[in-house]
């Protein structure tokens, strides 16, 4: 029984990591959810080949290198015990979404189901982001600023090529993240749950 593996992406604020974790609470016998940096940290602990030579990366503060991530990401959904993996926050760049595909092209045990991207206008996301922030010390609301647009950068240059990419291959799903967390919870969780009954 192959996998089904869900992507979900969305700039910071979004909210992408609440929602992929309340789905897989609720639905504690199908779905499981990873963020990256914790399937990393889980190879780690594993003691592993694999998880050493992630540790030596980390514990030098340098990036792990994209092929590893992939191969962790890929092994980490192989072996979860549900049928349904989560995914948040991945990919984050053009690189990673074309080293995943073609490891993917090669895996029989795991088929990616869909990329759901949870949108926000760069408004909504600096309220949320910078909103409380800004309320408790004002005088840094310039570095907290600076930060913000950093990550927004990060997360939106890529994204027209990514979203084109996975649009093309009848993958990618966009949700409204501007509601309040229930609707968007329920839609994201009624599309998985039909998508993965499709595969």
């Amino acid at each position: 029984m192959a996998k089904k593996l869900f992507l979900i992406i969305g700039a910071p604020g979004s909210g992408k990591t609440t929602d992929a974790e309340i789905i897989a609470e609720r639905n504690p016998d199908t779905i499981v959810h990873y963020s990256t940096g914790e399937m990393l940290r889980q190879e780690v602990a594993s003691g592993s080949k694999l998880g050493k030579e992630i540790d030596s990366y980390i514990s030098k503060g340098a990036l792990v290198p994209l092929e590893i991530v992939i191969n962790t990401i890929v092994g980490a959904v192989k072996n979860a015990p549900k049928e349904i993996v989560l995914i948040d926050g991945f990919p984050r760049s053009t690189e990673q979404m074309k080293a995943l595909d073609e490891i993917l092209k090669k895996e029989k045990d795991v088929k990616l189901a869909a990329v759901i991207e949870v949108r926000v206008s760069e408004e909504v996301a600096r309220e949320r982001i910078l909103g409380r922030a800004e309320e408790a010390e004002v005088k840094r609301s310039d570095d907290n600023e600076e930060v913000f647009k950093h990550r927004m950068k990060i997360y939106l240059d890529p994204l027209p090529e990514i979203e084109k990419f996975y649009e093309s291959k009848g993958l990618l799903k966009v949700i409204d993240g501007e509601r309040p967390i229930e609707p968007i919870v329920d839609e994201m969780e009624a599309f998985i749950k039909a998508k993965a009954s499709e595969a």
